[in-house]
């Protein structure tokens, strides 16, 4: 007996070591990717600033910033009608791939299936067919979309697939096909991350025009031009390996019009509510049925700006002025003013000098604009994506579409937790916290059992919260890696009882052992823990200089150590991950003396293994790793078109942008300087590797 209960205390002390390292890895993976969230957000926000700060001097500068910073704005109906000309593309005989003709057959479905099983692309003809289609259906449709399992044996329901395609695949071989007694409800985010975007749009529009009454899609938060912007860094360049530039620009607006017609969410048997996110304790389904649901391209992008306040800098545009008895009897309205006294550029012949001074200029006042952006909390408006506009001073209009955006935003950004009440979701950046006690009152007032919801991985593809009130379900298997997770689709009948169903799409995951999956084995480092680290030190190399100083504070006497716990206090307050710091330090800190951590050969080894995998030098890639993503955005709004290349004319148009804005007195021909040698192919593009090329040169300067 007593054998027994030996062995009985060490399984139970192993696996509760198991599942609390479980915990941590899952929480390394879900802090970096909110985080990366977050800095999507902020960088809008700068951009914002930055535009609500800028005055164009003409109507084409005032075009070209429409064009690049709004591109996702709608069209006109005829226009878009005229831009969407997918008859005039002519399909090549030596085209092998499927061919579709409308109205679509479920056999040009499984023609799609087996074509993209075997890598196949479909023609830009039929893609933009497909869209134009899917667009026209989709713009009859509620906002809310209804289903009843009366005409259906039962309904499944799939979270998010992000570009994953062998995650689709495997649910339609393991639950059949969509037909008349198989309904779907596809809720959201079905692009990003994944490679295999544009696939799947393809494969959930052909189904919902073959079955209009048994496929349903709902909107996600990634259905949202701004956030592709960042994460659809297999889409848009998809779109143009594929196809050509015309078309693939074409096919591009498209999809960011198709996205906006998306409905907001389905009500099965008037009983369950599937929602993307989740809720608030405002959201009003009355609202959301009469929102025009079009007019939100991008639920990051609202403006903030009064009309009025934007009026003088129109009228010095248009060469107009108030009289001078409006102007006396007027206070000058405050401006903040970002603009250096003085800012001659030397010549662009002496290269070292010209790197010198631009990287000095640029980075002051892009200092100068976050901080400006960052505001304190003493400030009575946060300018972030998701503050609202003061009830004063706005009138009725501005504010009903004030209310309009946040039901929206709401839905596709939040997150239920296990406290009580609803606050602010400051770990995304966006949509709120609800509680239990939000869940339960909002059920009362609409007289629904539950809700389905998905925008967070779980292990499991699925977990429910809240009493079994709300329940997420998540359908992109291995996630964040191989064998992280389970992706999961949920069936409903009559009676409305969830059954689950479970999976992994890679092969690979399949060979993993059940320790392997879970737990950390004593001899081998699991391959999902190996990953989570690999990357929260990446995280932790990318703020290397700022690490620095916050193990300075401690180490007032500079003996070159710290504390363990003044290391995790410090580390936290640089990442903000929310990670339990002192927990992890076995894995992050090799080995200390007495206690003491010699900070400086931490950060040695640290910058060691990275230079391993990069052969840059180490101050260098430790910039590059905290600013490629904010690189990538930045490169992708610059190219307007979304070609993967910025032409002359776009880099020069950007550059006078912020060359006017920050008082840079450079010339035409300097310009032409400066775009000439950032192109060092010389083809006449700038890629974004000569993008970073570029960074990375201006960076060396000492």
């Amino acid at each position: 007996f007593k054998a027994a209960v030996l062995i009985q205390q060490w399984y139970r002390r192993h696996v509760a070591r198991l599942e609390m390292r479980r915990r941590c890895t899952w929480r390394i993976f879900q802090s970096i990717e909110y985080a990366c969230e977050q800095d999507q957000i902020k960088l809008h926000n700068f951009f914002s600033y930055l535009m609500d700060q800028f005055t164009p001097s003409s109507s084409k500068e005032r075009d070209f910033i429409s064009r690049m910073f709004v591109s996702g704005e709608s069209y006109k109906e005829a226009e878009l009608e005229k831009y969407c000309d997918y008859e005039s593309i002519e399909v090549p005989d030596s085209y092998i791939g499927p061919r579709l003709s409308f109205p679509l057959l479920p056999d040009h479905a499984t023609a799609l299936l087996e074509a993209f099983q075997q890598k196949q692309q479909l023609h830009a003809r039929y893609v933009l067919n497909l869209l134009h289609e899917t667009r026209k259906h989709l713009k009859q449709l509620p906002n809310i979309s209804h289903v009843s399992t009366c005409y259906s044996e039962e309904v499944t329901v799939c979270g998010d697939l992000h570009g994953q395609l062998d995650d689709l695949f495997l649910i339609f071989y393991k639950n059949g096909l969509p037909s008349p007694s198989k309904s779907y409800v596809f809720n959201g985010d079905f692009v990003d991350r994944g490679k295999q975007s544009l696939e799947i749009l393809v494969i959930l529009f052909t189904f919902l025009l073959i079955y209009p009454k048994e496929v349903h899609l709902n909107r996600g938060n990634h259905e949202d031009h701004m956030v592709n912007l960042r994460y659809g860094s297999h889409l848009m360049p998809y779109l143009f390996f594929s196809f050509s530039q015309v078309h693939g620009k074409k096919i591009l607006r498209m999809f960011q019009n198709v996205f906006c017609w998306l409905p907001l969410a389905t009500l099965i048997d008037q009983k369950v509510l599937i929602i993307h996110g989740g809720i608030s304790d405002t959201t009003d389904l009355d609202m959301l049925e009469k929102i025009q649901r079009d007019k939100f391209i991008s639920v990051l992008r609202l403006k903030k700006r009064k009309e009025s306040s934007r009026k003088p800098e129109m009228q010095a545009i248009n060469g107009e002025k108030e009289s001078g008895s409006d102007a006396a009897g007027k206070e000058a309205a405050p401006r903040l003013s970002l603009q250096p006294q003085s800012a001659q550029a030397p010549s662009t012949a002496n290269r070292l000098e010209f790197s010198r001074w631009l990287r000095q200029t640029v980075q002051e006042q892009i200092d100068t604009c976050r901080r400006l952006v960052d505001i304190s909390e003493s400030e009575p408006e946060e300018l972030t994506y998701s503050s609202l506009v003061s009830l004063k001073d706005v009138d009725e209009p501005c504010w009903t579409r004030q209310q309009e955006w946040k039901q929206i935003l709401d839905i596709l950004w939040s997150d239920p937790m296990p406290q009580e009440g609803c606050r602010e979701n400051k770990v995304r950046g966006g949509g709120c916290y609800f509680g239990p006690d939000v869940t339960e009152k909002f059920l009362e007032k609409y007289s629904l059992q539950f809700l389905i919801r998905s925008h967070e991985c779980k292990q499991e593809g699925y977990e429910f919260c809240h009493n079994r009130k709300v329940l997420t379900i998540f359908s992109a298997s291995n996630y964040y890696e191989i064998g992280s997770n389970r992706g999961a689709y949920v069936k409903l009948g009559p009676d409305l009882i969830p059954h689950f169903v479970q999976y992994q799409a890679n092969k690979t995951a399949h060979m993993l052992t059940m320790t392997q999956r879970q737990g950390f084995p004593v001899a081998l480092i699991s391959r999902v823990e190996e990953s989570a680290f690999r990357a929260l030190r990446e995280q932790l190399f990318a703020h290397t200089s700022a690490l620095v100083s916050a193990f300075k504070a401690y180490d007032r006497d500079n003996t070159g150590r710290i504390t363990l716990s003044n290391w995790a206090t410090a580390v936290e307050s640089v990442l903000r991950l929310g990670l339990p710091w002192r927990m992890l330090r076995k894995q992050l800190v090799c080995s200390t003396k007495d206690g003491m951590l010699e900070y400086k050969s931490w950060l040695d080894d640290l910058a060691m293994e990275q230079r391993s995998q990069e052969h840059i030098q180490s101050s260098l890639l430790e910039i590059i790793y905290r600013n490629r993503s904010n690189l990538e955005t930045i490169f992708r709004i610059i190219d307007r078109d979304h070609s993967g290349l910025i032409s002359f004319e776009e880099f020069q148009q950007t550059w006078k942008l912020f060359s006017s804005h920050m008082n840079i007195e450079l010339t035409d021909d300097g310009i032409d300087d400066l775009v000439r040698s950032i192109d060092f192919n010389k083809d006449g593009n700038i890629d974004f590797n000569e993008f970073l090329e570029a960074f990375r040169l201006v960076k060396q300067c000492p």
